[in-house]
């Protein structure tokens, strides 16, 4: 096995060379391991100034604040304040969604695992204040449901707002000091930012986006996204080692560098273990827990989650079982690329564990009942439409809504072809993926009620 010096080396002579390859601008990873903490940047904060990406750049942690909001959620627990399998109406008796009868069995425990089946990628903008939160979940009065609680999982964006109002309420101040107050202060954090105005006073990253698909990254043009949806990853910033002190609290049974017991290590352990079964993408965890995501590799369990905002996207895997921990920061360019090579090392090097292979087109496409996936499945942020052409070829139609709609043009229609009897997968990469669609489901025809890619996307008018 390697050294820790070993791996701060080879990251040395090898990631300016990665991220040039795959146009990243800038890019700052930690690793945890035995305790100790190496860290390392390359790269530029934005094409735009040339300012250098160093060890103490921000980079926005995007969906990866959701774990800090179930760790939040974890100590109302061990006070007693938060029984996670009771509604949430119990706590939070305004909270409203369409479907009145779903609202009202809705647990903690759903929303935590992504299982609570309202429509979760919802953006509104409820303004900068500090009742930001609270009138996001006013404002999704009107969102639908997807399937009955419980029933599947669906990554839901909308549901950690919820929880943050949760936070709010018990702890009876604004998200941003809820989080303040209690992780970053017993954590010892004092280089990370809960929004633009902290950001600012550090060297910050700024995202960057592809204008077309083939065209280089530019600087995007707005750095963070709404506030009201900050409990579940529109805006936190930090370093990879302010990361790994995070990581560290789950490593050694919520346990603070100096002893501080932040959260108990039942609580730990109950995060990490699987709630939900997740469909078989090959690209998120095998299944979910309380905020994390669970992979299985090869027989060991690794913990995890990635964020992604605007132009930014951030890794972290954890292998509880060697102490071993990984993040890494990016503002743009072909990051999972990257981060295949970069984690791919790591872990092999300190762990003997090899990367799990992202899915790719079989050599001999998979025969597929057409008929049973062809349709448009809609949701909040896009129409996704599955069409056959004269050639019998399988296409996806995505058209971006809302905010995704005005960060650039529509992305090309996309090939697909049989991955498994009820799944397609793209015949070519963006940005190193192959995206799978899985359908799932019966819309009472004989055709699938959802396409699923992680989140479940409801067929249009069924």
């Amino acid at each position: 096995m390697a050294t820790l010096s070993e791996i701060e080396t080879w990251l040395q002579d090898r990631v300016p060379a990665l991220i040039a390859e795959h146009q990243v601008p800038g890019v700052a990873v930690g690793v945890l391991f035995g305790g100790e903490v190496i860290d390392y940047a390359t790269g530029v904060l934005s094409q735009a100034t040339g300012v250098e990406a160093t060890a103490d750049t921000v980079f926005q942690i995007g969906s990866i604040t959701k774990v800090w909001t179930t760790t939040l959620v974890m100590q109302l627990v061990d006070e007693g304040l938060v029984d996670l399998d009771k509604p949430l109406r119990d706590y939070l008796p305004e909270f409203a969604i369409k479907d009145d009868e779903a609202a009202g069995v809705i647990t903690i425990r759903q929303l935590l695992s992504h299982q609570a089946g309202f429509e979760g990628d919802i953006f509104n903008e409820t303004g900068k204040g500090d009742d930001a939160v609270e009138k996001f979940v006013a404002s999704i009065s009107e969102v639908g449901q997807l399937f009955p609680p419980g029933e599947l999982f669906s990554y839901n964006n909308a549901g950690f707002a919820v929880l943050g109002r949760l936070l709010e309420v018990l702890r009876d101040k604004p998200y941003d000091a809820v989080l303040r107050e209690h992780l970053f202060t017993p954590l010892g954090l004092k280089h990370a930012a809960t929004d633009p105005y902290e950001a600012i006073l550090y060297r910050a990253a700024v995202g960057h986006i592809r204008p077309a698909p083939e065209e280089a990254p530019v600087p995007a043009p707005i750095w963070a996204m709404t506030r009201g949806m900050a409990p579940a990853g529109a805006m936190l910033a930090m370093r990879p080692r302010d990361l790994l002190t995070f990581a560290n609290l789950h490593l050694d049974d919520g346990k603070a560098a100096d002893g501080t017991t932040v959260l108990s290590a039942a609580g730990v352990k109950a995060m990490q273990e699987p709630q939900v079964k997740v469909p078989p993408l090959g690209l998120m965890g095998d299944s979910w827990g309380l905020g994390w995501e669970i992979f299985d590799w090869d027989g060991t369990t690794v913990i995890g989650h990635d964020g992604g905002t605007i132009g930014q996207s951030a890794f972290l895997r954890i292998v509880p079982e060697h102490g071993l921990a990984v993040a890494v920061l990016t503002n743009g360019g072909d990051t999972i690329e990257l981060y295949n090579s970069v984690v791919g090392h790591v872990v092999k090097e300190l762990a003997g564990l090899d990367l799990p292979a992202l899915p790719t087109p079989p050599a001999s496409p998979v025969p597929i009942d057409a008929h049973r996936m062809l349709g448009t499945y809609s949701c909040e942020v896009a129409d996704f439409t599955i069409r056959q052409d004269e050639d019998g070829k399988l296409w996806l139609d995505q058209t971006p809504k809302g905010i995704f709609a005005e960060l650039g043009p529509a992305p090309e229609p996309t090939e697909l072809v049989g991955r498994t009897e009820d799944s397609l997968i793209a015949l070519e990469a963006e940005n190193g993926v192959h995206m799978p669609q899985v359908f799932l489901g019966d819309d009472g025809s004989g055709r699938a009620l959802y396409l699923h890619n992680g989140r479940a996307i409801r067929r249009a008018n069924a």
